[in-house]
């Protein structure tokens, strides 16, 4: 098996959803359960059973969700996350971030390559992600990384997560391209991820430096292509998702050859379902 399947698989563990309860708003599916948190929810204010599965029967979908939540014991994380039947869809709620798996909602998020383009080959910034961190302390990350918040565009994310996380100036950050759209579902003891990255190539200057500014990264470091994907090839010790946007990286800059089997086999493993 190819070194950096791995990665693809350890993102993928939940094989379908057909096991799973949708929930709706609107008429619309924006969450699957499994049939005990189902049960749950079907007893709690604000939920009806239908024959099509669980749905929302109150006017304010998103009070509901948060008494929900808490009614659950679900520990918040303070910032809210659009509701949507499909990752284009229309918000028909918000939820907060912590809870998201819990209801089997899609999370959105972006992921940001700082390259530098040297006479000796390309480089690569990378962030080592705070100890403090709740997810993935201490591990390598991209330079830029963050959940899409309720209200905002993954452009207009990307550019304040740029300055918030890496002081990247504004005008420098929508420089970056828009280059892909990955996607995996993950089974979680807490429930699942359906979760779509938008991945940007960010063009930095040699003389720029990137520098923590809001403690979620403990220090940036610029490494060579090579040095990177030898080490995503061996070491376990890059957050989990951040493993997708590297491949995938690869696979665009031909440091992975995007036409031979092992390319096509990574290509096909990053659009998992969306």
């Amino acid at each position: 098996m190819s070194p950096f399947l791995r990665h693809i698989q350890a993102c993928n563990t939940l094989p379908g959803l057909e096991h799973l309860h949708p929930w709706r708003i609107a008429g619309q599916v924006v969450g699957y359960v499994p049939a005990g948190r189902a049960a749950q929810l079907a007893v709690l204010p604000g939920w009806q059973e239908t024959p099509q599965g669980l749905a929302l029967a109150a006017a304010d979908p998103a009070a509901t969700l948060a008494a929900s939540a808490l009614a659950l014991g679900l520990r918040p994380r303070g910032e809210l996350f659009d509701v949507r039947p499909s990752p284009e869809g229309d918000s028909l709620a918000v939820l907060d971030r912590g809870a998201i798996p819990s209801f089997g909602v899609i999370g959105q998020g972006v992921h940001v390559n700082g390259l530098v383009r040297r006479a000796d080959g390309l480089h690569i910034w990378v962030g080592w992600r705070a100890m403090t961190k709740p997810v993935a302390p201490g591990q390598l990350d991209n330079l830029i990384a963050g959940g899409t918040p309720a209200g905002y565009s993954a452009f207009e994310c990307m550019v304040k997560e740029a300055e918030e996380e890496a002081s990247v100036p504004a005008a420098l950050a929508r420089t970056a391209r828009h280059v892909a759209r990955l996607s995996y579902m993950m089974d979680l003891p807490e429930g699942i991820r359906r979760d779509v990255m938008q991945v940007y190539d960010l063009e930095l200057p040699e003389d720029f430096t990137p520098t923590p500014n809001d403690g979620e990264v403990d220090r940036f470091e610029l490494w060579p292509a090579r040095r990177l994907q030898a080490h995503l090839r061996a070491a376990s010790d890059v957050k989990f998702n951040v493993t997708l946007a590297l491949i995938d990286l690869f696979l665009r800059e031909g440091l992975i050859d995007p036409g031979g089997a092992e390319g096509l086999a990574l290509r096909q493993g990053l659009h998992r379902w969306a």
